[in-house]
């Protein structure tokens, strides 16, 4: 299998449904007490690609698109419309939305995160498929600029900077980004008359782990 750097096309995903999804193993005790565990580190997030068809045009490119993926053999890029920048959904990304890391005097390579927070927790997803062209970096409160003071591989979303940050000083930066998905069926079943009749096809798309 491959990962094929070609985004969905976004006008189709626009009308999706999906988000995050945590795996949860709970066993309840003779008590009546619960003990909870999670075996994944990291949220999973599920979308119906169908959900955005509007015409059946949208049908012949979503078509295109599965056949070129080869079903589920090869990953791609997906722009959830609901959580695509490091940033509040009305700002435009800045250098300074995420913390990243934090310098050691040594270390040049650092991957994107984004943080979410809530109720004194904090949970750092990594961001491997940053949009290309997206991303501002900076060290401590000085912005770098690409090509100049940092350079950004936008297949791995790693950020490498010209000089190690110094110990101690905290490393940031603003983005957009996609996530990395395949298709989770290889059969996609499409019925005109259906179709014009407000039954929409179910097209399962799900994360995967780059």
């Amino acid at each position: 299998m491959a990962f094929h750097e070609v985004r969905f096309p976004a006008s189709l995903s626009l009308g999706s449904v999906g988000g995050p999804e945590r795996r949860s193993e709970i066993v309840t005790l003779a008590s009546g007490f619960e003990e909870r565990n999670s075996p994944w580190a990291h949220s999973r997030r599920r979308y119906d690609a169908g959900m955005g068809l509007r015409s059946l045009d949208d049908v012949q490119d979503l078509l295109a698109f599965f056949e070129a993926r080869a079903g589920q053999l090869h990953g791609f890029r997906w722009k959830d419309w609901s959580d695509f920048k490091s940033s509040k959904p009305s700002a435009a990304p800045q250098f300074g939305d995420q913390v990243i890391g934090r310098g050691d005097g040594e270390r040049r390579a650092f991957q994107l995160l984004k943080a979410y927070v809530s109720g004194g927790v904090r949970y750092e997803r990594p961001i491997s498929k940053p949009v290309l062209d997206s991303v501002k970096a900076g060290i401590g409160s000085i912005e770098l600029f690409p090509g100049a003071g940092y350079s950004v591989d936008h297949a791995t979303g790693v950020v490498t900077f010209e000089t190690a940050p110094a110990p101690g000083v905290a490393v940031t930066a603003g983005f957009e980004f996609d996530v990395p998905v395949r298709f989770d069926t290889d059969r996609i079943a499409v019925s005109v008359a259906s179709f014009q009749a407000g039954d929409l096809p179910q097209v399962p798309v799900v994360e995967i782990r780059i």
